[in-house]
């Protein structure tokens, strides 16, 4: 009976088990979550106001350039009927004759653009890359083929033709516009003219086709300077359209419908060049229309020049693997309490949870006024440190915390590494977690988890 006693007596509550404690640690790492996600809506708050700012500059200064044009326009006579009821209740016709336009684009467009880097605009804590375009046309225009519009030659108005082009940003354009038909230059002003709410429009000076084409086409010749933000794209136009892109930008995205061709594409620390070359065959729109022009937003196609780091999306990276370091370092420490019988008390688990999510506002924060690897440094020796020196005081002793210590910052390490990496980031974080598991399967074997 009294053997009975010292056994019951020696027999550890549950509540003192690895099981009950392996529980509350767990709780604990979910109860974390909860601010961990506020960190995340304040990376998200911070990077939507940066969004913001950076459309309130390219607001003043340009945004993304998209060009829809030289086209050819030329009036015509055509008759508008009217059916109205006389006062006899009788359905009439009315006719008259107006003017109407009919629209046709280049045989041939060529374009050569240069897209140059220009001094970041600064807005509070927050900087905004802008550039600026040069973009030199040339090309021609045939003889417009009005029979496949059923428009009879004596209805053409040919002396009041005139070419149009449509683009966005036109508050940005910083030269004077005039093109050159067949070595004579016209003013280009801007037109009431409206292809969709997205573009403006330019037209040129009235000229006679007739009198100005030589052997059956018009030659044209213009240059336009752009400030700009974001992107540049064009719309194929031309029966053959032939477009180069130039650019001291070293992170493009070659964007659109079409893609660049393969052989003459570069891209590399220095800048980019690019080439396509679109025939009439490859896109499914006419050559000539009537009355309107038609909305060819989808045919776009150019290149969106990114950022090359967004310190937000690499914040909000480095967030994403807040819980793997949160369960992982309590992992580290629990791991340490039961081979060394050292007793943890769950509000020590606490403070250390929070020091790691910490890390987070003091990286966002750090961030903002420097570059995103010098914050990640200061951050993660700041909260190692402070984690070691109260290790130390748990633990009473120098070995453990130093062991947790390189723990930390190999984990640090290994996810600064991820968040830099794109292309091998899911390759390079399996094997890193592979590893860490065998680890721990490794350490894990010398605890009595029947205690």
């Amino acid at each position: 009976m009294e053997n009975q006693t010292q056994l019951a007596q020696q027999k550890p509550s549950f509540f003192q088990s690895n099981t009950a404690k392996m529980i509350m640690v767990g709780l604990l790492c979910l109860f974390l979550l909860i601010p961990l996600e506020l960190v995340k809506g304040l990376i998200s708050e911070r990077s939507q106001r940066k969004k913001e700012m950076t459309q309130e500059v390219n607001t003043l200064w340009g945004s993304d350039i998209k060009f829809y044009g030289p086209i050819l326009s030329i009036p015509y006579y055509g008759i508008e009927s009217t059916e109205y009821v006389d006062a006899n209740s009788q359905r009439s016709t009315q006719s008259k004759r107006v003017i109407k336009t009919a629209y046709f684009f280049p045989e041939t467009l060529n374009n050569s653009s240069v897209i140059k880097k220009s001094k970041p605009l600064k807005r509070g804590l927050y900087e905004n890359v802008v550039f600026t375009s040069i973009m030199d046309f040339d090309g021609n225009f045939t003889k417009p083929n009005f029979e496949k519009l059923n428009i009879a030659p004596e209805n053409i108005i040919w002396e009041k033709a005139a070419v149009i082009i449509n683009t966005t940003n036109l508050k940005s354009i910083k030269s004077d516009l005039n093109i050159g038909l067949n070595d004579t230059k016209y003013a280009i002003e801007s037109s009431n003219l409206k292809v969709s709410s997205k573009f403006g429009t330019l037209k040129s000076d009235s000229f006679n086709f007739n009198e100005l084409q030589k052997e059956g086409a018009i030659n044209f010749k213009f240059q336009m300077k752009f400030n700009g933000s974001e992107s540049v794209q064009f719309i194929p136009i031309g029966k053959t359209t032939n477009m180069k892109l130039d650019s001291d930008w070293d992170s493009p995205s070659l964007i659109g419908s079409f893609a660049a061709n393969e052989e003459n594409k570069k891209i590399d620390s220095t800048g980019f060049h690019a080439e396509w070359k679109v025939l009439e065959i490859n896109r499914p729109f006419s050559q000539q229309y009537e009355e309107q022009m038609p909305n060819l937003n989808e045919y776009l196609f150019g290149v969106k020049l990114l950022e090359t780091v967004d310190q937000y999306q690499q914040n909000e990276r480095a967030s994403k693997y807040g819980f793997l370091v949160i369960g992982l370092t309590f992992l580290v420490f629990f791991l340490i309490q039961s081979i060394s019988k050292i007793n943890i008390h769950i509000f020590q688990y606490t403070m250390i949870g929070l020091a790691l999510v910490m890390f987070y506002t003091l990286l966002i924060s750090i961030t903002e006024h420097s570059t995103f690897s010098i914050a990640y440094i200061i951050a993660a020796l700041g909260v190692i440190v402070m984690i070691v020196l109260y290790s130390i005081s748990i633990l009473k002793d120098k070995k453990f915390p130093m062991f947790i210590g390189i723990s930390l910052t190999a984990l640090y390490t290994f996810i600064f590494v991820i968040i830099q990496l794109e292309d091998y980031a899911l390759l390079v974080g399996s094997i890193g977690l592979f590893a860490i598991l065998g680890a721990v399967m490794y350490f894990s074997k010398k605890i009595d988890w029947n205690s």
